[in-house]
């Protein structure tokens, strides 16, 4: 079976105009995998064997507390926690040895480490064990190669590129390199010379919203007009780290 390639969710998130299509793909994933996890599944053996063993990181235990579902919150948290009392002297002398270094992996979080069942109980880290972030890491490959893919087969994709918001600076660099891996190199050449002259060019407008921002507190400038900057603040912490401080709690509807 061929990798499934994200044609239409990477053309919907260029097409949305925000300001990067990885992070709008990367908050509809997570969301999609917290509705996924606290919905049915959640009585489904399989993905109980996977969420007891794996379990969750800090962020994505806040996520599903905050989604409403206590019921289903309750039932991950009681067998999670039999297959915690089942493995804690194993998992404590593990860890105190030394064997649950984690070797982590990028993605969209960068918090999922590779190694699994040796992480247990007891992180060394705080790149935590996730079923979140694994799923959402197993993703993000596939929008990598799908951003190439697109690139190498369908012309106007560059053009549509060249002309959005462009990206964080994160997932920019991540779909360079992506580009540099998987293209011939006067491919990538091309697709690195358009997409960094449209990042310049879109700091460069998120750099005169921000400082409008700022000068709009001016009292000389209390009567002026707002422009694009009301929002600033959040736009540019996304451009600079990605992710949507501003987002409200993602709840269960």
């Amino acid at each position: 079976m061929k990798e499934k390639l994200y044609t239409i969710e990477v053309m919907d998130a260029v097409k949305a105009g925000d300001e990067c299509p990885c992070c709008y793909l990367e908050r509809k994933l997570e969301q999609d995998t917290i509705s996924f996890t606290l919905g049915s599944s959640y009585m489904e053996d399989d993905i109980r064997a996977e969420t007891d063993k794996i379990g969750f990181c800090r962020k994505h235990t806040k996520m599903m507390y905050d989604y409403g579902n206590y019921l289903g919150n309750a039932w991950i948290l009681k067998t999670r926690m039999m297959y915690l009392r089942k493995h804690f002297r194993e998992d404590l002398e593990k860890s105190l040895d030394g064997e649950t270094q984690p070797k982590s992996k990028g993605g969209f979080l960068g918090l999922v480490k590779i190694g699994g069942s040796k992480s247990g109980a007891f992180t060394t880290s705080k790149k935590e064990e996730c079923y979140v972030c694994r799923k959402l890491d197993e993703t993000y490959g596939r929008i990598m190669n799908t951003f190439v893919y697109l690139l190498r087969t369908e012309p106007e994709f560059l053009g549509l590129l060249e002309n959005s918001k462009g990206f964080c600076l994160p997932h920019f660099r991540d779909v360079l390199e992506a580009c540099m891996e998987n293209m011939k190199k006067d491919e990538a050449d091309r697709v690195k010379k358009v997409l960094t002259d449209m990042m310049e060019r879109e700091l460069a407008r998120i750099q005169e919203d921000i400082d409008w921002f700022i000068e709009k507190y001016d009292y000389r400038n209390q009567g002026a007009d707002w422009k694009n900057s009301k929002d600033a603040v959040p736009r540019t912490m996304q451009k600079i780290t990605g992710g949507y401080p501003a987002d409200p709690v993602f709840r269960q509807k």
